[in-house]
This record gives structure tokens, sequence and C-alpha cells, in this order.
């Protein structure tokens, strides 16, 4: 995939806040979001990371509205559609984590309310979509789409809060 620039410059806007712990980084852009449960977040994604033996160097979630998404979906993919996750892999070696998650918290709100779950259940079912992509798992077809909505749901279930 395409390498994002680190500094997400190019979409930026004054509406930036940021929370860091153990190399996993919390960003929002360009949407009214506040981050439950952080340092919770933090040790459910390491705990995904280690069970199939990845070591997280860098990763940062950048929490954002459909249309900064949909920016960045044309410019680094060249894809011109909408969509809930996009994930940058900027990783060297394949037993690391190091990469950049973009999450439309519109997106996401809008298919809880279709799929009539929680907002909550479904923003860790997209974050932890991107992790999975990290590890290697793809969902381009029926097949591995089904293999990783069962991965989702075990990562789901190893939660404790």
């Amino acid at each position: 995939m395409s390498d994002l620039p680190q500094d997400h410059d190019e979409f930026e806007d004054d509406t930036t806040h940021e929370h860091e712990v153990h190399g996993i980084e919390f960003l929002v852009e360009d949407v009214e979001f506040e981050l439950g449960d952080a340092e919770e977040l933090v040790s459910w994604v390491e705990q995904v990371a280690k069970v199939h033996e990845y070591e997280i160097v860098q990763l940062t979630y950048i929490f954002c509205s459909d249309e900064y998404l949909h920016k960045v979906n044309v410019e680094y993919l060249d894809h011109d559609t909408y969509t809930d996750v996009i994930t940058f892999d900027n990783a060297d070696t394949s037993d690391i984590i190091e990469g950049d998650i973009f999450i439309s918290v519109e997106r996401v709100r809008e298919n809880a309310e279709k799929l009539g779950v929680p907002f909550r259940d479904e923003l860790h079912r997209v974050m932890i979509h991107g992790v999975l992509h990290l590890l290697g798992y793809a969902d381009k077809d029926l097949l591995s789409q089904t293999a990783m909505r069962k991965k989702e749901d075990y990562c789901l279930s190893l939660r404790t809060f």
C-alpha cells in the first residue's frame, strides 16, 4: 500500500486531539469525538498483537469524518468511495505492527444503527479490523471476509472492559 505521511499535515485542521500510550496513539481529525477507555483499548490491542506473536512498534488510530476519510481514500488509494476504515501498513518486517488506521466515526455510527448494535461495539470491531489487516488478514472475497469476521469476533471476545 502507499505510505501515508507520518504527520498527516495534508489533512490536518485545528481539531486535532492526541492521546498516546505504549506506542499506540489516538488522534481525532475533522470530527467531534471523544475516545473512552483509551488505556483498556491499548491493553486489548496489545493482547491481540501478542496472541498473533507480533510486537506493536507504532500504531496510530485517526478518528475522522466521512469527508476526511473519503479524501484519504481518493488521494492515497485512488478509490472514490466512502468507507469506515482504511489501514496503511508501514512495517518493514512481518512480525511487527507499524501503521496508521483511519476510522470514519460517522460511518461507524451509521453502521451501528443499521446493524442494531451499540456504537462502542461497532467501533471496537472496526478498530480491530484494521489491526487484523496489519497482521496479514485480507477481506477481498467472500471466503476471506467470513474468516475476517470470525477473527474479529474472537478478538472482541478478548475484551475485559
